[in-house]
């Protein structure tokens, strides 16, 4: 018998570990790669579900937060005008095209752009352990095969893109 798509998401949500949360009195907050990945493992299964990305806040701060992703497919283009994405790989690899021209590109929100890839972006080979920095107003995109994941705690600091002071 098949099972339909609200069957493995009901099946997923059943299997969520506990997400990382902080301490009442602990004055930071900790993550430990182990606790990571295990939560990572669950963000694995509902992008199997979904469209073969998932994340989820881990932190809420007064200028960042963090978010903990994970991806199983190449990404849209993103350009974020007031924040800047600080990449930790985890586990995986994926190449990470920075700079350039959007192309298709449409605002989501307000300072959110997404669009459908870059021209003339710079490459970069990402692996675990990387740690890349992208600038607020820099358009994004992380393209991956068809054999590969990548695992990434991703830092979103409140930061004025060039050119908007």
């Amino acid at each position: 018998m098949e099972r339909m798509p609200e069957d493995i998401l009901r099946a997923v949500l059943s299997e969520e570990p506990e997400p990382p949360r902080k301490k009442r009195n602990d004055p930071a907050q900790h993550w430990t790669p182990a606790v990571l990945l295990e939560r990572a493992a669950y963000l694995r299964k509902l992008a199997r579900a979904g469209n073969g990305s998932a994340s989820e806040t881990i932190g809420e701060f007064p200028q960042h937060y963090a978010m903990l992703s994970f991806r199983a497919s190449s990404g849209e283009v993103e350009v974020h005008e007031e924040w800047a994405d600080l990449f930790v790989v985890l586990a995986g690899a994926a190449v990470l095209v920075v700079g350039g021209t959007v192309m298709g590109a449409r605002a989501i929100a307000p300072g959110e752009t997404r669009g459908d890839s870059i021209e003339g972006g710079m490459h970069q080979n990402l692996r675990a352990g990387d740690v890349v920095h992208v600038p607020a107003g820099t358009p994004h995109q992380f393209l991956l095969n068809s054999n590969n994941t990548i695992t990434s705690l991703v830092m979103k600091v409140k930061e004025t893109a060039p050119g908007k002071l």
